[in-house]
């Protein structure tokens, strides 16, 4: 069985994540500039189904996240407008609803649903790697690993989260209402 364009893009930008982050802060300047770019990039990957051929997959991520970081600074320019208006207008607390509220403690929740279904390990490197941003060698030699293996895991736990983040978010299906 062969794999699909999308999976080998998916793959080759975990291979590949640290690599293509120091060019891309090179390129835009900032480190976290790029950070943010790249967890877009990862984002706008995991909500495609498939792509068409890919003549050069390298340079295929790099525009993804460039596009990713373009369209950052296109709602950091709205948002510094909509920010000087609320100034003027002297609008009162920013503070988030009850409704924002709830919805942050169930993305919480299902976060950490999700970090505990995870293979310890798996956790411990994902973890590190996008909460705590620590290079895939450092947690290779951490764990005592090959760096082959953290993009492994990385590639894994990251499949695991899109899968079952979709799957907490669409709720219980009518099989289970019964229950």
């Amino acid at each position: 069985m062969t794999e699909t364009a999308l999976s080998v893009i998916r793959r080759l930008f975990v291979d590949r994540y640290d690599d293509l982050k120091k060019k891309l802060t090179k390129r835009l300047g900032s480190a976290d500039l790029a950070g943010d770019a790249m967890q877009d990039a990862w984002l706008r990957l995991a909500r495609v189904d498939s792509i068409g051929v890919v003549q050069s997959p390298g340079s295929y991520l790099f525009r993804i996240a460039l596009n990713a970081a373009a369209d950052q600074r296109r709602l950091e320019r709205r948002h510094m407008s909509a920010v000087e208006i609320d100034s003027v207008l002297e609008l009162p607390d920013d503070a988030p609803t009850a409704e924002e509220v709830a919805i942050a403690r169930s993305d919480f929740e299902a976060f950490r649903t999700i970090m505990a279904e995870l293979p310890a390990r798996r956790r411990v490197i994902f973890l590190a790697a996008r909460l705590g941003n620590v290079p895939r060698q450092e947690i290779a030699d951490r764990l005592g690993v090959s760096r082959r293996l953290v993009a492994k895991e990385l590639l894994l736990a990251h499949e695991h989260c899109i899968v079952r983040y979709r799957a907490l978010m669409q709720g219980p299906t009518k099989g289970s209402e019964s229950e």
